[in-house]
């Protein structure tokens, strides 16, 4: 069954987009193979003219809380409004180091309806090469991310 199915079924339109967050990243860590780590981070305002990532609701370790955009491969997502599929971390220049143990990852950006990134879902593994070139993984990543993104409010 894809991820999107299991992600489409935990969402309850009715529930608090906290809860709905919650819910997707424990479906993603439990469905998906090889990954230590599954979560969000959702952009806000710093101070009215800075954004920021903040982190949001995950599965594994203890994660940076804070991330700039443009900094390391959340905030490149995010800045570039692109998924980002990091095969080995350590080649991947500016890498935010949360847990010294990831060595893959892939970012995928969260839109609002008018298109403007909100946010990112965020998967590690601790193993090299787990994410690789766009694949049906990757693009059910970003139909999972197309749903998530219709439960975050417009302004966090």
């Amino acid at each position: 069954m894809a991820l999107s199915s299991y992600v489409e079924a935990v969402i309850d339109k009715k529930d608090w987009y906290i809860t709905n967050l919650s819910n997707v990243a424990a479906c993603l860590w439990q469905q998906m193979e090889d990954v230590s780590w599954v979560g969000f981070y959702l952009i806000t305002d710093k101070n009215d003219i800075e954004k920021e990532l903040i982190l949001g609701p995950f599965q594994g370790k203890v994660a940076c809380t804070h991330i700039a955009i443009g900094k390391g491969v959340c905030g490149v997502s995010a800045a570039e409004d692109k998924t980002l599929i990091v095969p080995d971390v350590s080649k991947f220049a500016g890498y935010i180091a949360c847990d010294s143990e990831a060595r893959s990852e892939i970012v995928v950006p969260l839109r609002d309806a008018s298109g403007k990134v909100i946010g990112v879902l965020d998967i590690d593994s601790n193993t090299e090469g787990r994410f690789t070139e766009p694949n049906d993984e990757s693009r059910d990543l970003e139909e999972c991310a197309r749903l998530i993104s219709e439960i975050i409010p417009a302004k966090l």
